[in-house]
Order: C-alpha cells, then structure tokens, then sequence
C-alpha cells in the first residue's frame, strides 16, 4: 500500500521531533508570488544597522506624564479644569480636571534625560536611550491598541510586525524560529495571540511562544520513544515524499509551511532545551536581571531569555509583562504604576546593560512601549484614562541615536504636538534599520501588493533625525 505525503503526516505518532526533513533551500529576497517558503537566512534590501528586535510590549498603556514626558504646567496647574475637552474612553473623566504626576521627575545619565525617580533602573541606562515622546495612535480599547501597534492596522486578520521581519530575513539559526514569544505563563493579553499571528503570510513566519517556566517549548518531544535506526528509515521516507511533493505541486504553499514547521520542531529539539537553561548563567548575570527576587524574577527570566535567544541567532523577540493589562491605571496612579515598575524597571535596564556588554546591543534594536498613553486629567479622583493622542516609547541599540529626546507633546502632555511619530512611521523606521525598504517587502494577498506600512494610506516614512 502506498501512503501520500499528507497521508503520512496524518498517521504518523512520531510527534513533531520525528518529522525532521530534509532544509529547503531558499534563495534570494522576500519579494511578492514566489513559492519558496523557509526560514533561511534572506539578504536585505541594503546594509543593516541591526539584525534582531526585542520588543518589549508593556500592555496596558503607560503613563507618558509619570514616566517620561515631565509636564511642568500640568504640575502647576493640577486640580483645575483643562482649557481642552479631552477624548474620554471610559467614564469617570467627565470634569476635565487636570491631574499633576505624584512622583518626582531628575535628570538622569550625561544626557541629563529627565525620567520619573518611579523607574529608577531605567533612569540609569538613560545614556542608551532615544525616548520618543511624539507618538500616536489610532485607537484607544486595548486589543485594537495592541494589533494596531504589532500589525499597523486595526483589524484583525494582518501579519504582525514580526512576522513580517521574518519573512523579509529569516532566521541565523536554523535550529530556532526567527520569531519568539515570551509571555506570562498565567495568561495572555487582551489580544491573545493577535499581535502575534502571521495573518495572511504562512504560519512559518508567525510567532513561536516560549515558556519561561516548565518546558520551554510546548508539544515539542515525541509522546513515545522510538529506536533510532526506525526513526531513521521514516525520516529517509518522508524526505523523499517531501521531494516528490516539491515536484508535482511547486506552488502550493499550505503543505509546504506545515512540512517546515514540523522540521523546524525537530531541530528545536536539539538546541531549545540547551539555550534555555538559565542554571550556567552567573551569579551576576543573575542579578542584573533581577532573579534573586521574587518581584523581579518572572520578567527578568523574559528579559534574559530574550537576550539568549538574540545572542543565539532569532531575529524577532516579543517580551510581554503580567497578563491582561498590568499598566491600566484608571484609579490610583501611584500604586499602580509603582507596582508594576517594581516588577519590570530592574529587568528592562539589566537587558539593555546585558547586551551592550556583550556587544550585542549595537546589532539588536530594543523597543519598550504601550499600546497607547494615558490622559492629563484624572479619572475617579486619582486615575487616568485611555490616551491614543500621545504616548512615549524607548528605543535602544540597532543605530538609533543614544542619549536623546525626541518630539514634543503639548504643555499637559495630552496630544502629540511636535515631530509626530505614528505606527506605521515607527515600522517603517525598524524595517530600515534592518536593511529593509517598508515600500519593497512585499506580499501578494487576494490579488493584492500588501506590506506592513501600506504608504498609500498611512504615508509612512523613515524617521531619520533618531538615527545614528
């Protein structure tokens, strides 16, 4: 009896680690209706500044006026009614009475960046940072927030930025997927998994959770163990079903993209395990990065794996803090926000110490933002609302300009006023840093030239003044 290639996929009780076909090849740049589909390391449009991303998504929507974007005229003018009516997301806003920052703001580093004494740790990378006080966005309900900061759009259905990195270069290391997702074991986000999916691009390129607890890497090992000579005959059949399917069907990409996948599993088998191991870390190492405390511990373990996973060759790394929206703050901004900055301060600048001692961070660009901002005035006495008007975010690394401040909100920080800086300008900016024209990285979807930034409707551009 003869078995297809789907046959065999679909019978076979090996487990993902048995599947370990042969590498495609892949050849030459992402460029729209090719049928090559791999993780293969892919040339850039031109010369790079970086080759990996640490996206460190801090869901919930930070404070710009308690963190990084001091406002002396909010402070003078706390308690008082705003001149502007504010764009109110939920209720409890409705008296427009402007809220001064209850912490202390100091100039920080020989830049003399003035940051929140709230986030001390990061006061003391301020050196390494370009802190952007400029942006914007286009909603203020998390869960389109937040696809709209990893996709550019906000609707459902859009490959992340990530994916979209992954499948303009690849990853350097064939035995991990170029793109790592780092979450809260506990749960997910408003979004679930949204801001990490491939949309219309094949799932290869969609991100792969990591777990910073228990197994790294989920339904990974075969349920049973097989002898290796059988192993061995199996792997030989289905590698020549994966020939001959190349052959008859040379554009179908479903099969292909889940072939890889289950390939992609199998080398992880014998490199995730390893990578992840913390136990030959330092002591040092350990607490720079916070592991000596139960506060610090849970991010700092993100914040380490993603070094380790950008050090081993993955070019897209996802960081995510607590679940659900841990920088909401839409009463008692000053416990809130000491709270989760107690939790994620320390392990954010240990990161960013970590990698430029490694020489790693002038090739890996570090993001640290929210989905949005949040308003100048107070919600329920002591809180405050959505703000998709202006919010502040870091950059670090990858050849973007250290020490700096850039653009300006207005004098109580609700709008974005001077040299704005939306999604799409911000995507576009990364993908140049890694050797990618936003215009050129191209996909064919329904007929359609799709990229990331669509500069027919967003007109994004490169924001040269950040950059080194």
């Amino acid at each position: 009896m003869q078995f297809s290639r789907r046959q065999m996929l679909q019978l076979s009780g090996m487990g993902f680690g048995a599947l370990a076909l042969q590498c495609l090849e892949q050849q030459g740049g992402a460029r729209a209706g090719e049928p090559v589909i791999g993780l293969a390391p892919r040339e850039p449009h031109f010369e790079p500044r970086a080759r990996s991303v640490i996206m460190m998504m801090q869901n919930g929507g930070p404070s710009q006026m308690d963190l990084f974007d001091p406002k002396q005229t909010l402070q003078k003018l706390n308690g008082k009614a705003h001149s502007i009516k504010v764009e109110m997301f939920q209720p409890g806003s409705e008296k427009n009475v402007l809220l001064g920052s209850p912490f202390t703001f100091k100039p920080q580093g020989q830049c003399g960046t003035e940051m929140s004494d709230v986030i001390p740790h990061i006061g003391s990378v301020a050196d390494e940072l370009c802190v952007v006080r400029s942006m914007h966005t286009g909603h203020n309900n998390h869960t389109e927030g937040l696809i709209m900061f990893m996709t550019g759009k906000v609707f459902q259905g859009r490959p992340s930025f990530g994916s979209w990195i992954s499948y303009g270069l690849g990853t350097l290391n064939q035995n991990l997927p170029a793109y790592v997702v780092l979450r809260d074991p506990k749960g997910y986000n408003t979004s679930g998994t949204l801001t990490w999916n491939s949309g219309f691009l094949p799932s290869l390129y969609g991100g792969t959770e990591f777990s910073s607890e228990g197994a790294p890497v989920l339904n990974l090992n075969p349920a049973r163990k097989q002898h290796p000579g059988v192993q061995a005959e199996n792997l030989k059949l289905l590698a020549q079903l994966n020939r001959r399917h190349q052959k008859r069907f040379p554009r179908e990409s479903s099969l292909e993209t889940r072939i890889q996948n289950y390939e992609l599993a199998a080398r992880m088998q014998l490199e995730a395990s390893e990578l992840l191991d913390i136990s030959r870390e330092t002591e040092a190492t350990s607490k720079l990065y916070g592991l000596d405390n139960p506060t610090t511990r849970p991010y700092g373990l993100r914040c380490l794996l993603a070094r380790k996973l950008v050090e081993a060759g993955v070019r897209f790394v996802q960081v995510h803090p607590k679940p659900t929206q841990p920088w909401d703050s839409h009463s008692n901004t000053k416990s809130s926000l000491a709270g989760i900055c107690g939790e994620t301060d320390l392990p954010t600048a240990g990161l960013i110490k970590d990698l430029k001692q490694r020489g790693l961070l002038e090739e890996t660009i570090v993001v640290w933002s929210g989905e949005f901002g949040r308003l100048p005035v107070s919600q329920n006495g002591t809180g405050r609302d959505h703000n998709r008007n202006a919010f502040s975010l870091l950059l670090s690394g990858g050849g973007f300009k250290r020490g700096i401040t850039y653009g300006e909100t207005d004098e109580v920080g609700y709008k974005a006023a001077v040299n704005r800086v939306s999604m799409a300008d911000l995507h576009g900016t990364i993908l140049h840093q890694l050797g990618l024209n936003h215009e050129e990285l191209i996909y064919e979807n329904a007929g359609r030239d799709e990229t990331l930034t669509d500069v027919s409707l967003t007109g994004a551009s490169v924001v040269t003044d950040i950059l080194a």
